[in-house]
């Protein structure tokens, strides 16, 4: 095989996942390619991305046609064309996650995003998925939201695998990662086997900049635009190291228990000013993952430098936080608007999702 800058990439301890998964990319062996060629050993998806794979062609169609007979509730047929995706993808994937222990080869399928503030339909639901696609490589995404946290240690504590999704914040990064270590404690305590039970925490990265450049340009402080979400990364990247290690980690490690890795989502660069694989460049470092667009894969594949960065520039983050409270930018609005716009925009593709899979139901029940 080829060796590739993603092959590279992956050599410095960092896993590529694709953030995007459609009936088409099973079907024409894109996915099976992306896996073979560019060194992806992941999946994550969300309602938007069913939402655009779902308008696009008649991939859907025969299939939806078929379970209408016997599923009118919009949502129960979203879940019916959404699983078969999943399983198809961990079936693809299954000899990744046999070859890395089961560290890498999930694919991820997120819980319904208007339930983020409601603990207990989201573990309800949570539990559901796992129960029905009955895959051991299955992610399932939980909001980092507060009424999350609950959610996400519980599924953990019935040794269930959970991608906590939406992470903006620091304090909310530190929240996500005790729900973790509380859930393994309380399955070790019940006498379940930790080593069975494995996670992500997907900190969202471009929009982080997106919005604090936003009030950087009002301030009239542009020389600080482009830094705070590699600064936030690398903090959290810091966080890690220290929540995984120390005593109370160590006893967890001993009975089985493997790391909450951080994941960087939303890493497509959104202002053409910036470099087109700057946080691919710039979140490199030893058990992370990086989920990207396929235009990213393909940039990075292009022209990415590889190059271990994220352990790096600590102080200097921390100091940027300071020096951003300076210029009039209060850090802890910007991921608390960027918490609840996320759980927003995310709640408005779900319902768009439903809408469309109602069109889509009349055009092919029509022919």
């Amino acid at each position: 095989m080829k060796r590739s800058r993603l092959h590279e990439l992956s050599e410095h301890g960092v896993s590529v996942w694709i953030d995007s998964l459609s009936r088409e990319m099973l079907e024409t062996g894109l996915l099976a390619r992306l896996v073979t060629e560019d060194a992806v050993v992941g999946v994550t998806s969300n309602p938007t991305i069913f939402q655009k794979a779902l308008a696009e062609g008649d991939w859907y169609d025969e299939q939806l046609r078929a379970a209408a007979q016997e599923i009118e509730d919009p949502t129960e047929l979203f879940l019916a064309l959404a699983q078969e995706d999943i399983r198809d993808a961990c079936d693809l994937l299954e000899p990744v996650w046999e070859q890395t222990g089961g560290v890498d080869g999930y694919v991820s399928l997120e819980v319904d995003p208007t339930l983020a503030y409601d603990r207990t339909a989201t573990f309800e639901q949570a539990m559901r998925f796992h129960r029905e696609l009955e895959r051991k490589n299955l992610y399932v995404k939980i909001p980092g939201t507060e009424p999350g946290l609950g959610a996400i240690e519980d599924c953990i504590a019935e040794g269930r695998s959970i991608n906590v999704t939406l992470i903006f914040s620091l304090d909310r990064y530190a929240a996500v990662v005790e729900a973790y270590l509380r859930g393994l404690e309380r399955l070790v305590a019940a006498g379940g086997d930790p080593g069975s039970v494995i996670s992500v925490a997907s900190f969202f990265v471009s929009r982080v900049d997106t919005e604090a450049d936003r009030r950087l340009g009002e301030v009239g402080r542009t020389d600080l635009q482009g830094k705070l979400a590699i600064a936030n990364a690398q903090l959290a990247y810091a966080h890690w190291k220290e929540a995984f290690s120390g005593d109370r980690w160590t006893a967890l490690e001993a009975k089985g228990a493997r790391n909450q890795r951080c994941l960087w989502a939303s890493t497509s660069t959104k202002n053409p000013a910036y470099r087109d694989v700057l946080y691919v460049e710039e979140l490199i470092g030893p058990e992370t993952v990086n989920t990207m667009p396929l235009e990213t894969v393909r940039a990075f594949q292009d022209h990415g430098e590889v190059r271990d960065t994220l352990g790096t520039g600590v102080d200097e983050a921390r100091a940027f936080l300071v020096e951003l409270e300076n210029a009039g930018v209060d850090y802890d609005d910007v991921v608390e608007t960027l918490e609840r716009e996320g759980v927003e925009k995310f709640a408005d593709s779900f319902s768009e999702l439903l809408d469309g899979i109602t069109t889509k139901l009349e055009a092919v029940t029509a022919k």
